[in-house]
């Protein structure tokens, strides 16, 4: 071999010499950048749960103040609408308005999909057209026997003494539609069944059951299975 060749090939195997010292380096800085980001990427995740649990702390300082709102604003009428029941009147939260107006929020937030709200005669119409606005979507009233002047499809359902029918109309919804039931009290569970139960028959899903209160001991939700079911305020 040539001096020029053995030259040519000594610097061709520095030259490869000094290629590979540069990828070792690469890897060693990749390694290092690898690193870096695990590192950043803990903090990251803390800081998520961090997140997580600031917004969970949020959600429960929420309910509470409304469960005081609704304890507040709420007032028992004894022996009414007969003897022996105690009615539940709204009509003090509804008159004061910031308190009003937290309640709905409170009402529309933490749902995913929503199309339609049903409001349940009748105090429910008060509360689900406020938080189907809030929400952005149509408002549903399922009413009473007779009340509706289209054709409608009718649920009749069973009352400590006789029998109780709601209606909706048959366009009311859409199939495929999910919605998001309101009500002030949920007591015995058979207003909300039925009006599930007319929702289904439109070929619609039940997204959630939403009311102020559920009076627990009357075991309504017992009648509600595979329904979502969120109160303000439980008693």
């Amino acid at each position: 071999m040539s001096a020029a060749g053995a030259s040519e090939t000594e610097h061709g195997q520095d030259q490869a010499g000094v290629a590979g010292n540069g990828q070792d380096q690469a890897g060693v800085a990749g390694h290092e950048q690898d690193q870096a980001g695990e590192a950043g990427r803990a903090p990251d995740q803390a800081g998520e749960a961090e997140q997580v649990k600031d917004h969970a702390d949020e959600a429960a300082s929420d309910r509470d103040e409304i469960s005081d709102l609704l304890r507040r604003l709420i007032r028992d009428v004894h022996d009414y609408p007969q003897p022996g029941v105690v009615f539940k009147d709204i009509t003090p939260l509804l008159a004061d308005g910031a308190a009003f107006g937290k309640t709905i929020a409170a009402l529309a937030a933490g749902h995913d999909r929503i199309d339609k709200v049903a409001g349940i005669e009748a105090r429910g119409f008060i509360l689900a057209a406020p938080v189907a606005c809030l929400l952005g979507v149509g408002f549903v009233p399922v009413r009473k026997l007779g009340k509706l002047p289209g054709p409608t499809h009718s649920e009749t359902y069973q009352l400590e003494y006789g029998t109780a029918t709601v209606q909706v109309h048959v366009d009311a919804f859409q199939p495929g539609d999910r919605v998001l039931m309101i009500d002030d009290v949920l007591a015995t569970g058979g207003t909300a069944a039925a009006t599930a139960a007319l929702i289904r028959r439109c070929g619609a899903d039940v997204a959630s059951l939403g009311v102020l209160i559920e009076l627990g001991f009357l075991g309504g939700r017992a009648r509600l299975p595979g329904i979502d079911v969120r109160n303000l305020l439980s008693l």
